[in-house]
Parts: C-alpha cells; sequence; structure tokens
C-alpha cells in the first residue's frame, strides 16, 4: 500500500523522505529521520516503533546494515515489516518479510534506497532510484522526482491518497515537513505544496536561530 524513497545529500549533509499511500495519513508513521545519522522508514503492515529505534541505533553510530540486523531481531513479527535504512555514508540496507503485500520491490541506489507494496508493476520502485540519480537539483526536488517517477509508472495498484515529504539539515528539526493526509491526487498536490513553502523555508531557520534578523511581521492594528 505505500512506496517511498530515502535519500541523502553529500553536498550539503541533508537526509530525506519522500512517501506516498493509498492509506490515509502514511507520512505520520513510516518515515523517521535522526538529522546527520540517516534515515528509517518502515511500512507494509507498519510498526512506528521500529522507526523509532531506528533512529536511536543510527545516532550510536551504527551503519545501515548492523541497525537493520537489530531491528529484526528485536521485531516480533519481522515478517509483516518491510523496512529501509539509509546511513550517514550513503550505505543501505533492505528488509522485505514473507508477507510483504502483493507485487513488491526494494532496490538499493547511490546514496538512496527505495522500496514499496502492493504495486501496480514491479519496475515502479526503480523508476524512482533513476529519478532520484539522474535528478541533479537539491534533495527535495530528487525526493520528488522520484515520487512522480513512482506515479508515472503506476504506483499502487490503486489510487494513492496521501504523501509526504521530509528533509532534514543542520539543525535539529526537518526544515521542510510537508504532509497531504488524504487528497484524490495527493503527489501532484505535495509538489503545489513544496513550491508555496519554498521561498519561505530559509525564513523559518532563520526565525529560529537569529530572531532579530528575521523578516518582519505587520500586527494588524499596530501602528508602531
Amino acid at each position: 500500500m505505500t512506496f517511498s524513497i530515502a535519500g541523502m545529500c553529500r553536498e550539503t549533509g541533508q537526509f530525506g523522505t519522500a512517501i506516498s499511500s493509498s492509506s490515509i495519513c502514511v507520512a505520520s508513521r513510516c518515515p523517521f529521520i535522526a538529522p546527520g545519522h540517516g534515515v528509517v522508514l518502515t511500512q507494509n503492515v507498519t510498526n512506528p516503533a521500529l522507526g523509532q529505534r531506528g533512529v536511536e541505533l543510527l545516532c550510536q553510530g551504527l551503519d545501515a546494515e548492523s541497525v537493520l540486523s537489530r531491528l529484526i531481531e528485536e521485531e516480533s513479527f519481522p515478517e509483516w515489516r518491510q523496512l529501509q535504512v539509509l546511513d550517514a555514508r550513503g550505505h543501505s540496507a533492505l528488509h522485505s518479510g514473507d508477507k510483504t503485500l502483493g507485487i513488491h520491490a526494494a532496490v538499493q541506489g547511490r546514496d538512496c534506497v527505495a522500496a514499496g507494496n502492493m504495486l501496480a508493476d514491479g519496475t515502479v520502485i526503480h523508476a524512482m532510484i533513476d529519478a532520484f540519480e539522474a535528478h541533479s537539483g537539491e534533495l527535495v526536488e530528487r525526493l520528488l522526482a522520484a515520487l512522480e517517477a513512482a506515479l508515472v509508472k503506476g504506483g499502487e495498484m490503486g489510487p494513492v491518497h496521501s504523501a509526504g515529504l521530509k528533509v532534514t539539515d543542520k539543525v535539529s528539526w526537518p526544515v521542510v515537513d510537508l504532509r497531504i493526509d488524504w487528497h484524490i491526487a495527493p503527489i501532484h498536490e505535495l509538489r503545489m505544496l513544496w513550491e508555496a513553502y519554498r521561498p519561505q523555508r530559509e525564513a523559518y531557520v532563520c526565525r529560529a536561530l537569529q530572531p532579530s534578523e528575521s523578516p518582519s511581521y505587520e500586527v494588524p492594528g499596530d501602528s508602531r
């Protein structure tokens, strides 16, 4: 019911994820990022605790393979889980349990990893990796390009309804955290939301770090 990608940018140190699903609010429970350390995606019959535990292990310095091994060892129902891990060196690890739903695939790429289940076609995930690697833009654009490429290839077996985009940078919180929780065309809406948010992104970081230098607000009725 889901297709997703995790990626990193070696130039900026950013980590990010893009995800879409026929299920509602997919971005609320599947992508987890440890800024500066890596990414964990947990999906299929989802256990969000695996994402929380995965970023904890990444922050301890474990590599992708070691994190995945620990998650599978500690999980009571690994056969139901589909997991992707990307570490700070760009290395990745994948798991699709025996009970992963429908047509499914998981593919490692250069500084990225992607997986999906209940897919319309087995080539969907390869298209995501190809689009990410071929795109020369910033990490957000590469992730969105991957999501859009998956949709062109057919995406899921049925229509998708939710999508999300999350990217971390040098601060401890995501600098981009956008979600479409329920919509007839969530990936298109996510693109529109990103275009609206993009020119404001740096201002919100500035407000946190240097409030005196951030854009000012006009208070209605205030003549000061």
